[in-house]
């Protein structure tokens, strides 16, 4: 029986660097991504002073790039939304960082309140709102870097139908 530990066959892993991997200057995985968006949502410093309200369109500004990702800032007045869209061949994690926003999927509704994080793959197809009565503000983190974002057509509800010969919407 050998009675030789694993260290004692391979050393101490500390003593030899270039069996360490380095540590990566930008990330490279959805839990990476999330990391980044959290760390930024808890840094107010890093995007407090930037915030604009507009009234007239959803405000937004880019924030900070890397390698194939990009990170960035959104504000919403009450009322303002996003329009039912995808983001192309882009993943993504969104971030509430003030308010509330709501968001529409054809899985159904669901409020994120500030702090929360959401994660997406290309081709989720949703529809952001700000229906409460303050504003909020939200990050956004997208991989590759946002190129597309293609409108859809408004989503029926169940007191909605489309007539499918005409293609007419109807409300009940």
């Amino acid at each position: 029986m050998n009675s030789d530990s694993d260290l004692q066959i391979a050393g101490d892993i500390l003593e030899v660097p270039h069996l360490l991997q380095a540590p990566r200057e930008h990330p490279a995985t959805v839990a990476e991504f999330a990391g980044l968006a959290r760390s930024l949502a808890d840094d107010r410093s890093e995007w407090e002073h930037l915030v604009r309200y507009d009234a007239t369109t959803r405000w937004y500004h880019r924030l900070r790039t890397g390698p194939g990702y990009e990170v960035w800032l959104l504000s919403w007045v009450p009322g303002q939304g996003s329009g039912r869209h995808d983001h192309g061949p882009s993943s993504g994690v969104w971030t509430v960082l003030e308010g509330t926003l709501t968001e529409h999927t054809a899985s159904g509704t669901r409020a994120w309140r500030a702090g929360t994080q959401r994660v997406f793959a290309p081709g989720h197809v949703h529809e952001v709102v700000n229906d409460a009565l303050e504003p909020a503000v939200s990050l956004h983190v997208y991989y590759p870097g946002l190129t597309e974002m293609p409108m859809h057509a408004p989503q029926c509800s169940a007191a909605t139908s489309r007539d499918a010969g005409t293609g007419a919407v109807t409300t009940a």
